[in-house]
């Protein structure tokens, strides 16, 4: 169902480039205008994408510059950063990105980095057991799934079946809430009592969406839900359910007769109600799906970014999740 292992290899192919801007970008005019996210008497923190820019905020508070990639409204998944972009990280004291091959130009970016360049790097999914998601043709042309995990402790930047969206379970998001602290630790040691206290608040409201999540999906009495985007198996795993998405890891990728077939059987065989879609990708797919089956549908929100009016309006991490479980309860009725 994904053609996340194509889209990989395109970034690879852009990687080059990238590095080649990077190099040229830091070797270039000294102009105000590459200062002008960046802050001095603060830690300058730049994250990948939404949800390590919310645990980055709150964690750096008043201490912290943090600078997010990827703007509101924008699916993270094939954007790339401009020249500006390499300029700031490389002038930046904490970089914190996914891992996982989720940033197909960071491995790039980081290989370019001068060695003395002082930058810290997090890679947030680090300590958590990775999932290897995609499903791949065998010789009759029949969809397998691998269904296995491996250890995030390995270099994964170039395993292009990895599921790379830790985030989307609680339980995961804890250990990299933990890991964006140690980032800030690293950095400024002189502020850690700091950083800690503040990473302690944020640990307490991530436990406890933890447990109101296995709590109330254990006592639901379905659990199969559908995605448009194979973005929730570190939901499923840890929570127990069993995903069926329309599309791959890459949120563009298109399903097949043969995998439109499947869903069909999927939704009539375990009853469900309603099929999932997402705010910052199409969700034609989904619609028309659900309107065939003659079921509804429900957002279920990957947090790979905000809208501009979730952004407006103050959400974070946990209130999207939130939102999240009570719409997936709905559906596990």
């Amino acid at each position: 169902m994904s053609n996340w292992s194509g889209r990989t290899r395109r970034s690879r192919l852009a990687a080059s480039v990238i590095g080649m801007l990077l190099l040229a970008v830091i070797m270039t005019g000294c102009g105000n205008s590459s200062n002008v996210n960046l802050s001095e008497g603060k830690v300058n923190v730049i994250t990948t994408f939404y949800t390590l820019y919310d645990f980055a905020t709150r964690i750096g508070g008043d201490k912290a510059n943090v600078i997010n990639l990827v703007p509101a409204g924008v699916e993270p998944h094939d954007w790339s950063p401009k020249s500006r972009d390499l300029k700031n990280m490389g002038k930046a004291q904490l970089f914190v990105y996914n891992g996982a091959g989720f940033e197909g130009w960071a491995h790039d970016f980081l290989e370019s980095l001068n060695k003395d360049s002082g930058l810290k790097v997090v890679t947030a999914s680090d300590g958590i057991e990775l999932l290897h998601g995609v499903e791949h043709d065998d010789d009759h042309g029949d969809k397998k799934k691998s269904g296995s995990s491996a250890s995030s402790d390995h270099d994964h930047e170039h395993d292009t079946d990895v599921d790379p969206h830790v985030w989307v379970s609680p339980k995961s998001a804890l250990k990299m809430a933990e890991n964006v602290k140690n980032g800030f630790v690293q950095a400024d040691a002189a502020n850690k009592a700091y950083y800690e206290a503040n990473y302690e608040t944020l640990r307490k409201q991530l436990a406890d969406l933890d447990g109101k999540f296995a709590q109330s999906i254990a006592k639901a009495p379905r659990k199969q839900i559908v995605v448009s985007h194979q973005a929730f198996g570190y939901l499923a795993r840890d929570y127990g359910l069993t995903q069926m998405p329309i599309m791959g890891l890459s949120p563009d990728s298109e399903p097949t007769a043969q995998d439109l077939k499947a869903i069909n059987k999927f939704v009539k065989d375990q009853g469900v109600k309603y099929i999932f879609f997402e705010e910052l990708v199409s969700d034609k797919m989904a619609k028309t799906l659900a309107k065939d089956l003659g079921i509804e549908t429900l957002v279920l929100n990957p947090l790979e970014g905000l809208t501009p009016e979730q952004a407006k309006a103050g959400d974070n991490y946990v209130t999207v999740m939130e939102r999240n479980l009570q719409n997936l309860l709905k559906a596990l009725q």
